[in-house]
């Protein structure tokens, strides 16, 4: 998406700049056909064949170099050189007395100057500004000196003269077209940050939780929530990854954390991490909700005949067949971001994250692939949903002191 944005506004802006570029290149022909003095004839023939040429291959490298930088500001660069050329013939050629070049002149300047402002890049405004208005200002001195000024007073009056005025229009006018380009470059930056944003938000949220997670406020803050939180783990993938190849081990963990956090997603969860063939999620994270343990317990059940189906299609076209294991557990929790001074993290911690992962672990042990704790069922706004659900009264949990009293589904026969 982000190089997306990237090419239509480098698009755009190739559009503008070639448009542009023909009104100035008509309006150099209309200079030279308005005529002048046969002193300034020379100057303006030059221009005109000069700028065609530079013209044609703008657009050229524009359409098959485009993003070069390099090539931008060369152009800009002769850009700014063909309008001192032009004002080297209005001030200082030997025709500088005839002012009826004065409109024609200044438009191609301003032209330009609105083209450089229209390639969005403050560097560029400057570079032609700078470029225009040094020459500018070097030619009006060398005028006024020429002009025969005696001492300083008439050097001054002869420099700040209606010409003068016309150079600080100018620069007020370049002045203008760079904060412009500047706002540009922010607006498009924090666009484009918005959007990577969003993309990383959108690996582990599901949309409306990202949604309401650009909008800021407190969601990101530290704090203790209820939370729902499932553990997904892939039985005997170790042994697996030990003889796989890389692109099957690749395609294997692609496809299953693809469907995996997708369902999550479908039932507005969180995937908050991938670890290997594991998946940890949350429901109820940034904020809680009431059914966060119905929501998440449809996810399990939805989860299980899902990877069932899995295992079956990749057993019968010769894909190793794995066995997928869940644990579920409703608690408090503390989540949001976890900022370590090097890496930030948007996570959740505390005893219902390990109970999770302990009941995960269960059910691997119980050949059961759906293990949930009777703090989740407790926590259920509707009736639990029909399965042939067995109990266990007093787990006990690896690590942990007090045991828990859960319910499972026993594996189906596998075929």
């Amino acid at each position: 998406m982000t190089s997306t944005l990237h090419a239509r506004w480098d698009f755009a802006k190739e559009i503008r700049s070639s448009a542009l570029r023909f009104v100035a290149f008509a309006i150099l022909i209309a200079n030279l056909l308005l005529g002048g003095s046969e002193g300034t004839r020379d100057t303006h023939y030059v221009v005109v064949i000069a700028y065609f040429i530079i013209s044609i291959v703008s657009v050229a490298t524009a359409l098959f170099l485009p993003g070069r930088f390099w090539l931008k500001t060369l152009f800009v660069v002769l850009d700014g050189l063909l309008v001192a050329a032009i004002l080297y013939a209005y001030i200082l050629a030997p025709a500088s007395e005839d002012h009826n070049l004065t409109t024609t002149s200044l438009v191609v300047g301003f032209v330009l100057l609105i083209h450089a402002g229209l390639q969005l890049d403050r560097r560029l405004v400057l570079t032609f500004s700078a470029i225009v208005l040094v020459s500018w200002v070097v030619m009006l001195a060398i005028s006024a000196v020429r002009h025969g000024a005696r001492d300083v007073m008439a050097l001054l009056s002869s420099f700040f003269s209606q010409d003068f005025g016309l150079t600080v229009s100018f620069g007020f006018t370049a002045f203008a077209t760079y904060l412009l380009a500047r706002d540009h470059d922010r607006t498009r930056n924090e666009a484009l940050e918005a959007d990577q944003r969003r993309r990383n938000l959108s690996r582990f949220f599901s949309p409306l939780i990202v949604a309401e997670l650009q909008k800021g406020g407190d969601a990101f803050g530290l704090g203790r929530r209820n939370a729902t939180i499932m553990f997904v783990d892939l039985r005997d993938f170790t042994r697996f990854a030990e003889t796989a190849t890389a692109g099957d081990l690749a395609s294997v963990l692609a496809e299953y954390r693809r469907f995996v956090s997708q369902t999550i997603f479908d039932h507005g969860g969180t995937v908050d991490k991938f670890i290997g063939d594991g998946v940890m999620a949350v429901f109820g994270q940034p904020r809680p909700m009431e059914n966060d343990a119905d929501r998440a317990l449809a996810c399990a059940l939805d989860l299980v005949d899902a990877l069932d189906d899995w295992r079956n299609h990749n057993l019968s076209n010769g894909y190793p067949a794995l066995d997928a294991v869940i644990g579920l557990h409703y608690g408090t929790v503390v989540g949001g971001v976890l900022d370590s001074g090097v890496h930030s993290e948007f996570t959740v911690i505390g005893d219902a994250v390990n109970v999770a992962q302990r009941l995960e672990t269960l059910a691997k042990s119980l050949d059961a692939p759906l293990v949930i704790s009777l703090a989740l069922i407790e926590r259920l706004q509707g009736p639990i949903p029909t399965a042939e659900w067995m109990s266990l009264k007093s787990a006990a949990l690896a690590g942990r002191r007090l045991p828990v009293d859960v319910w499972y589904l026993p594996r189906q026969t596998q075929a």
